[in-house]
């Protein structure tokens, strides 16, 4: 009886199958939407330079090369800038998953004196901001201004990431580290042989908010930084976007700045925006896909608890 019931639940009908078909189509189509621009950006950098300029590249790349990118790195600013995004993205994100983690396991901790007052304290930065001039005068008092560190301090303890930490740590069951406080395990021990190493899938989802949070950012650089060794890869970009036109201009004209004459590899105004789009875009794009199985995983064990 046990397996006649099984095969007809397990059936499927007509209806699923057209409803399996409508889902994979919207879906497809829905995956091709989101793709499609990344493609028409990158088809366009390895393309004719006269033929994207004159808006004959559309579905498929014509007269490839190269000399987009090779043109575009011997911008005397862009490896400095890449530097700088590359060690905030870094060590922002290092810095973003040890302040969320370890707070969020002392939030945990019944023991922790008015944890519950400083859980609220912080969770009630989200809905108040002191405004930007506020926030300029204190980084200034600090000595942050024009500094490095104007791009990771900042950023470190953010109350939602301390929410998702905190609600992920107590589904943990609180047997395991009742066990190893009983063997005479400290705090720090029991976070570092515990509570790290089950907490990889939501520590992974907080680091992935973090590196995308630290790559993309740029108002920081605007607000705070005068000095062009510290110019981020995203505020280069934004320059680049509005100066393209004259960038293009001085590589035309600047053979040094070029590696071949050739009308075909030419670089345009449009060419320079494409190609320092796909520049800024393709690092992020890599780091994800090794994230992602721990991104989902910690996402929805942490919705479980709520």
């Amino acid at each position: 009886m046990a397996k006649k019931t099984t095969g007809a639940v397990g059936k499927r009908t007509a209806g699923d199958v057209v409803f399996n078909i409508i889902n994979y189509f919207i879906f497809g189509l829905f995956t091709l939407v989101c793709i499609f621009p990344f493609y028409y950006i990158f088809i366009n950098t390895i393309s004719d330079n006269t033929l994207v300029t004159s808006g004959q590249i559309s579905f498929y790349p014509r007269g490839i090369h190269f000399e987009n990118y090779v043109n575009a790195f011997k911008l005397k600013d862009l490896f400095p800038a890449t530097t700088i995004s590359v060690l905030r993205t870094v060590i922002g994100t290092v810095f973003v998953v040890i302040c969320a983690s370890f707070p969020a396991y002392a939030f945990t901790r019944s023991e922790y004196w008015g944890r519950k007052f400083w859980y609220k304290f912080v969770v009630i930065t989200m809905y108040f901001n002191a405004g930007v001039i506020p926030i300029y005068l204190t980084y200034r008092s600090l000595g942050l201004l024009n500094n490095f560190w104007v791009y990771i301090l900042p950023a470190v303890v953010s109350p939602f990431n301390l929410i998702l930490c905190k609600t992920y740590i107590e589904s943990i069951p609180s047997a395991l580290e009742e066990s190893a406080e009983i063997d005479g395990a400290g705090y720090l021990t029991r976070y570092f042989r515990i509570i790290l190493p089950l907490s990889k899938p939501i520590l992974a989802t907080i680091a992935i908010f973090a590196a995308v949070a630290q790559w993309n950012s740029f108002m920081d650089c605007v607000l705070y930084i005068k000095n062009s060794k510290l110019f981020t890869l995203q505020y280069i970009l934004q320059l680049y976007l509005t100066q393209a036109n004259a960038l293009a201009s001085i590589m035309q004209s600047d053979p040094s700045a070029m590696g071949s004459m050739d009308p075909t590899t030419l670089l345009t105004p449009i060419t320079v925006k494409y190609t320092i789009s796909i520049i800024t875009i393709i690092p992020i794009l890599l780091v994800y896909p090794f994230f992602q199985k721990y991104f989902v995983k910690g996402i929805m064990i942490g919705a479980v608890k709520g």
